[in-house]
C-alpha cells in the first residue's frame, strides 16, 4: 500500500493533471491525498475518483505544514511526496519500492530527476550553507558551485547524498511519522534540506537512485518572483539559525 500528498496553491491543471495520472496508473495499491492552499475549491472538480481524497484547508498555510496535515491519517506502508509539476512512467514506483524495502537504514529514496528538454537536474546536494545559497544566486566560485551539487560525481550509479531536493520523496511511512514530518516554522523553501538534516541526525540516509527517472517541470518560482525570493529568504535564515552557518 502507498500513499501520496500534492500540497496544491492556484496550480495549472493541465500541468496537475500529468501528475495525478502518472501516480494512479501506478500497478499498486495506493491513495492520493490533494491538499489544497488555494483559497476556492475550483480544483476539486477536476478530480473526482475513490483513489483520492481532497482536503481544502482554505487558505496558504504552506508547503511542509500541509503535507504533516495528513500524516496521522495515512496507515501505508510507503508515502510519496510529490510535487504537483512531475510526471513518470508506471514503473518508476514499484522500482523504488523494491530498492528502498530492502534498505533498514534508509528512510526516503528519490529516482533520476530531468527537466522537460531531458537535461538534468541536479537535485542531489550537500547540506546548505550561508556561502553556497549565495553562491548559487551570484556563481563567485563556480568550482564551489559544482562540488556543492556533487557535478563531479559519477551520477548515473545510486548513491547517499547530503540533501535530495524534495519534488519526489518516497518515505516509509513509518520512518516519516518517527521524524513527524517536516518543521511547520519553514512556510516555504529549505524544509526538505531541514528534513535531510533530521534523518541524518537520527543515524539514518536517503538514498539517490539513478536507475528509472522523471520529469519535473522546476518552475524556479524564488529566482522570478519577488515574494517568492523572500519566503525563501526568511527560511533560510530560519534554517541556519537551527544548523548553523
Amino acid at each position: 500500500m502507498i500513499s501520496a500528498s500534492i500540497v496544491l496553491y492556484d496550480n495549472k491543471i493541465d500541468i496537475l493533471k500529468k501528475t495525478v495520472d502518472s501516480f494512479l496508473q501506478t500497478p499498486v495499491e495506493k491513495k492520493l491525498y490533494l491538499i489544497d492552499n488555494s483559497t476556492s475549491k475550483s480544483l476539486q472538480e477536476h478530480f473526482k475518483n475513490n483513489q483520492i481524497e481532497y482536503v481544502f484547508v482554505g487558505k496558504n498555510i504552506g508547503f511542509g505544514k500541509a503535507h504533516n496535515l495528513i500524516l496521522d491519517t495515512i496507515n501505508s506502508d510507503y508515502h510519496l511526496i510529490l510535487n504537483p509539476d512531475v510526471e513518470f512512467s508506471v514503473d518508476v514506483l514499484p522500482s523504488l519500492i523494491h530498492q528502498l524495502k530492502n534498505k533498514d537504514n534508509t528512510v526516503f529514496i528519490t529516482p533520476k530527476v530531468k527537466y522537460p528538454n531531458q537535461a538534468p537536474q541536479f537535485i542531489c546536494r550537500k547540506h546548505p550553507t550561508f556561502f553556497d545559497l549565495i553562491n548559487r544566486k551570484i556563481k563567485f566560485s563556480e568550482k564551489k558551485f559544482q562540488a556543492h551539487q556533487y557535478a563531479h560525481k559519477d551520477l548515473s550509479k545510486p548513491f547517499y547524498p547530503e540533501f535530495i531536493h524534495g519534488c519526489f520523496m518516497l518515505f516509509k511511512t513509518k520512518e516519516l511519522k518517527t521524524l513527524q514530518g517536516f518543521d511547520k516554522r519553514y512556510f516555504l523553501y529549505m524544509e526538505d534540506a531541514d528534513l535531510c538534516r533530521k534523518i541524518d541526525a537520527s543515524g539514518k540516509k536517503k538514498l539517490y537512485f539513478p536507475e528509472v527517472e522523471i520529469i519535473h517541470q522546476h518552475q524556479k518560482g524564488s529566482s522570478k518572483k519577488p515574494i517568492l525570493f523572500y519566503h525563501h529568504f526568511i527560511s533560510a535564515i530560519k534554517y541556519f539559525l537551527k544548523w548553523g552557518f
